[in-house]
């Protein structure tokens, strides 16, 4: 009989804490101290389908990223939308997906660890007995929980959290936290969670470039029609600067920001001037009036796409918006920076030595 591998679920208490590159760094630390890991998300929701099975692009990518091999994917037991949760209501879907857990996951042998993306809260796929606590009783996994930092008060969610998952936490990472409160997380949450009987594994500095999204991200955002420099949609966009107001206040607004998008009025061309002097990684125009050619010929020049939107200005703002509250890690540059990020700060001995793993190279 083979040994059978331990599981760790990584979950969050809310959507888009940063679970995805957690994954993705931890991962890549635990492949350099020689473990044999596999890894999975039991509930998709990023969905592409080809031939009739689930793939979920989340998994697609960390697939890619980890170089692992496909007896090393654990499979995605259901596509979570509006389809597979309608069947489950109508009793048309009455698949026991504990017992799919047991087959699929227990019964196959995996490596030393496997590492679970749990669904988006601590919530999320009950209905299918497919949520962390569900699928972590059923595969007696140990859980390790995101937590995105708000403010002091996000040791209640923590402290919440802690009391329904019980004994099987880990550790929680605290991610997301800005500079100018590190040092209070370092002195007084670590601490205080310390005390509690909650291991803090890694507290993650706030990070502009992972919290970036790229233009080509925008255009399919915003259904945009690319008008220059469709070769450079691989640039990344770290803030919004909307250009509404007169120019010499822009250009002060617009100096002060980096690697920002603009969104102006197609006929605002002053303001798209002074835009592409800056740090502009692409201009958005509302209105669908063409800028003149001159600014055109000067976004090639700087090699500054320019998008061009059916949509008024608030409507695209929002949008934009949306997009970097649901920021993807799917770019190698974010990849690299989530290693170095990880290695720096998460405490991989600790996690292993509560897993009962032992390294195998040192």
């Amino acid at each position: 009989m083979p040994k059978s591998a331990k599981y760790l679920l990584i979950g969050s208490t809310e959507t888009y804490s940063g679970k995805s590159a957690t994954v993705l760094g931890l991962s890549h630390q635990l492949q350099k101290k020689g473990l044999d890991i596999a890894y999975g998300k039991p509930l998709g929701n990023c969905l592409s389908t080809s031939d009739g099975t689930v793939i979920d692009e989340d998994v697609q990518f960390i697939t890619l990223s980890l170089n692992l091999s496909a007896n090393r994917i654990v499979p995605t037991m259901l596509a979570l939308d509006e389809t597979s949760v309608q069947k489950r209501l109508r009793g048309e879907d009455k698949t026991d997906y504990r017992q799919s857990l047991v087959e699929q996951y227990l019964q196959v042998p995996r490596g030393d660890l496997v590492l679970l993306e749990a669904p988006g809260d601590l919530t999320e796929g009950y209905l299918f007995d497919l949520s962390l606590l569900q699928v972590a009783e059923v595969l007696d996994a140990a859980v390790l929980l995101v937590s995105r930092y708000d403010s002091l008060l996000s040791v209640e969610s923590i402290l919440s959290a802690r009391e329904r998952v019980g004994d099987r936490l880990l550790g929680v990472v605290i991610n997301d936290v800005p500079t100018v409160h590190l040092e209070t997380v370092s002195n007084s949450v670590r601490p205080f969670l310390e005390q509690q009987g909650i291991p803090v594994m890694a507290v993650l500095p706030k990070n502009d470039l992972l919290r970036s999204v790229s233009v080509g991200e925008l255009v399919k955002q915003l259904k945009a029609e690319v008008l220059c420099r469709s070769d450079r949609l691989d640039l990344m966009v770290e803030s919004l600067a909307i250009g509404a107001m007169n120019v010499n206040a822009a250009v002060k607004y617009f100096r002060k920001r980096r690697n920002m998008a603009v969104v102006t009025g197609g006929d605002r061309v002053e303001i798209q001037q002074a835009a592409l002097e800056t740090s502009t990684q692409c201009l958005i125009l509302t209105g669908q009036l063409p800028p003149p050619q001159f600014i055109l010929s000067r976004a090639e020049e700087l090699e500054i796409p320019i998008l061009s939107v059916d949509l008024d200005t608030l409507t695209t703002v929002e949008i934009v918006d949306r997009t970097f509250g649901q920021v993807r890690v799917h770019e190698p540059i974010k990849v690299e920076c989530i290693r170095q990020l990880m290695s720096e700060n998460f405490d991989v001995n600790r996690l292993l030595s509560k897993l009962g793993l032992t390294p195998v190279t040192v």
